[in-house]
């Protein structure tokens, strides 16, 4: 597999903005109640498609849309010009927070939001809900990630589905035994792999002590770990706080994770797939599942601006990248399951690996149905209760600097 380049980090919620705009002339979903408690901003959607504008602008997660200046045999963004006419210009980001602030300005017509942001992105206005009738390859899109809490808004999708990841429990089975099968394994207490725990650095690691919390103690009527009431969010605080003299690093690059695996600085932690593959293609000792408790995890959906100035070539490259080819270079390149049900032939036939789907599960409906996919903690709590408030993204972000130190 190739070397992916994903760099993630989450961010603060944004407040609520209004910015009304569009490439058509019906309404939007404005007045429908999202599952995060907000009413979506009445954003114009496409009702048809009109000329190519010649260009589109494209903000991506690094490995989403390579166009071969990072690496010449490594270009799918060319194909789709090709193809279509539309020259593209891409910026990578970094995280979160700089995807959101940067789409705000009106520079770029498309983005690929994990989602932790998708839903800052609805509800300030930003994106505008997509007429999936204009997209030909929408329909070869896994059901079970379309019209989603982070990415629909009461059954109007706001984009084209991308792909998805476990969080990973990954360890060194030289040195890890028994084999572990839950996350107790790095929460414990007293663990013995003590001084060689690595977390993954970001606030939004609390939904992982918090889905730790769900199976070992229920009497906190934890339902779902990004819903957390005041008296829950210090649980899962006290949790991190105990885990953090365990800890050998948090990371946040793939690479330095990669490196404190394979000279044992670290042997045990959280971890993604692509990350795996790279060790042991280095032919060192490595292992990942899936703990008996599930775990979180990403799914990532290419949306339009608001403001697009390109909004025809803005669908052409959500259908590209939705479409079997387009689906398959970013997904093998990036290291995920792809979101189109053709793709995986495409990566057997183009990049002749056959094992490819099978090691991400990628039509395995019933492990992406154990993942709690990254989501934006917000004050309307996720899980329906209407008598208390939740804790924000904010209040996560100030936990995770006390859990720090």
């Amino acid at each position: 597999m190739k070397h992916p380049r994903r760099v993630a980090a989450l961010a603060a919620v944004a407040a609520l903005a209004l910015a009304v705009s569009g490439c058509g002339s019906s309404s939007g979903s404005g007045g429908k109640k999202s599952a995060a408690g907000f009413t979506a901003p009445d954003v114009p959607m496409a009702k048809k498609l009109g000329t190519k504008e010649g260009a589109v602008s494209i903000l991506a997660w690094p490995g989403y849309a390579e166009d071969g200046s990072n690496d010449p045999k490594t270009d799918w963004v060319t194909p789709f010009e090709k193809a279509t006419g539309c020259q593209a210009t891409v910026k990578y980001f970094g995280t979160s927070d700089e995807a959101v602030n940067l789409i705000k300005t009106g520079d770029y017509d498309v983005v690929s939001a994990s989602g932790d942001a998708t839903l800052r992105l609805i509800a300030g206005g930003d994106v505008a809900p997509v007429n999936t009738s204009l997209l030909t390859n929408y329909g070869d899109i896994r059901s079970f990630l379309k019209d989603q809490p982070y990415n629909s808004v009461d059954g109007q999708m706001y984009g084209m589905p991308q792909g998805w990841g476990a969080n990973l429990l990954t360890y060194n089975p030289d040195v890890v035994k028994p084999a572990p099968t839950s996350w107790s394994s790095v929460f414990e207490s007293s663990s013995p792999y003590a001084g060689k725990i690595t977390p993954y650095d970001s606030p939004i690691y609390i939904a992982d002590a918090a889905l730790y919390l769900m199976n070992t103690n229920p009497d906190l009527g934890i339902k779902n770990p990004y819903a957390l009431d005041k008296e829950q969010l210090a649980k899962a605080v006290a949790v991190l706080k105990a885990q953090r003299p365990q800890v050998s690093e948090y990371w946040s690059d793939y690479l330095k994770q990669q490196q404190a695996f394979e000279s044992g600085d670290s042997v045990i932690g959280t971890s993604w797939q692509f990350i795996v593959n790279l060790i042991d293609a280095d032919k060192k000792p490595i292992k990942a599942i899936l703990p008996d408790e599930g775990s979180t995890g990403w799914s990532d959906t290419w949306m339009i601006a608001a403001k697009s100035k390109h909004p025809n070539c803005a669908y052409a490259w959500l259908d590209y990248i939705g479409g079997p080819d387009g689906n398959a270079a970013s997904a093998y390149y990036f290291g995920e399951a792809p979101a189109n049900t053709k793709a995986c032939d495409v990566i057997a036939t183009t990049d002749k690996d056959p094992s490819f789907c099978d090691t991400f599960h990628a039509a395995d409906e019933a492990y992406a149905k154990k993942l709690w996919y990254w989501t934006t903690p917000v004050s309307d709590c996720l899980d329906g209760r209407t008598k208390v408030k939740c804790t924000t993204y904010a209040d996560w972000t100030q936990a995770w600097t006390e859990i720090k130190g």
